[in-house]
């Protein structure tokens, strides 16, 4: 394979990866407000819950279809219900990190309560000891710690994962919210200590993708990069117009507004990236100066 074409299918990859973070790991705790997506899944039109149920039962031992079922009840905050359907897709495929971290969460909320439960525990060891990277689970086993009364340490785990998170990250402003926050609240310092934090640049990315897109974790290239470059583009496309869809039901997303400019320009639609633009200002109007800016950084033309 050219050097061109390695630098195109990194950039396909790291587009999908981005999606699937955007989509997905970055519902941790109160950072954002959607729930992770496997990067083998191609978006399609939301289908109901009746028909995910319907799914499952004609699959039952379809780890994609609970996985689904399990998103779609997390997505309305339905997480006790939730909870099962990851348990099944966990059964199913217990090798699959994202799948036993997203059940942590799962169960973690479902708790309702200001603590740590030992099986939402359970789920997110079990993930790290699959991938020691799986940052949503690195980031719930810091949020035990700071729920304990060891902020010091919880702070220390935010800023170890902080350092494996590339710029521009989308969730790696509220990480580092966060951390400020726990700190303040505990009067512990931490500007010092973000200040000096080194993060990485994914090896090998073009410029274009450099700028502030989150690295995939392994998995996620295996699993991109196991499929044809037409299903890669197919699911490119199919999650930039999953993005799209719920930027239209929450247009104050601005970090999703961003995303979806970079994948439209990523994917050679400079057209619908433009409309993303003015649909993102005309929603976001304070914010018109900071959209302005990464649309230029993007190439986006008004």
């Amino acid at each position: 394979m050219d050097t061109e074409a390695k630098a195109r299918k990194w950039a396909l990859l790291a587009l999908i990866a981005a999606l699937v973070i955007l989509a997905g790991t970055i519902a941790w705790s109160s950072l954002q407000n959607s729930s992770p997506e496997p990067a083998n899944a191609i978006a399609r039109d939301e289908p109901t819950i009746e028909e995910l149920l319907d799914a499952t039962k004609a699959r039952p031992d379809d780890a994609e279809a609970w996985t689904h079922l399990g998103m779609a009840y997390f997505d309305r905050d339905e997480f006790a219900l939730s909870v099962p359907a990851f348990e099944r897709a966990t059964a199913l495929q217990p090798t699959k990190a994202h799948l036993w971290s997203l059940l942590g969460e799962a169960r973690f909320k479902a708790a309702g309560s200001n603590a740590m439960t030992p099986a939402a525990r359970e789920a997110f060891g079990k993930a790290l000891a699959i991938d020691p990277g799986d940052a949503p689970s690195r980031y719930y086993m810091a949020v035990a710690k700071d729920l304990a009364g060891d902020h010091e340490g919880a702070i220390n785990d935010w800023l170890a994962l902080l350092a494996d998170t590339p710029p521009g990250s989308a969730y790696e402003q509220d990480l580092r919210l966060t951390i400020e926050q726990v700190g303040k609240i505990n009067h512990i310092e931490t500007a010092t200590r973000l200040a000096k934090v080194k993060q990485p640049i994914p090896p090998g990315a073009p410029p274009t993708m450099v700028a502030r897109l989150p690295g995939p974790t392994s998995e996620q290239v295996q699993d991109a990069a196991r499929l044809s470059p037409s299903q890669q583009m197919e699911m490119g496309r199919g999650m930039v117009d999953r993005l799209e869809s719920k930027l239209k039901a929450d247009p104050s997303n601005v970090p999703g507004w961003v995303m979806l400019m970079r994948s439209r320009m990523q994917l050679k639609e400079p057209d619908k990236a433009r409309a993303a633009l003015a649909a993102a200002i005309a929603a976001n109007p304070g914010a018109r100066a900071q959209l302005e800016a990464e649309a230029r950084d993007l190439g986006v033309t008004r």
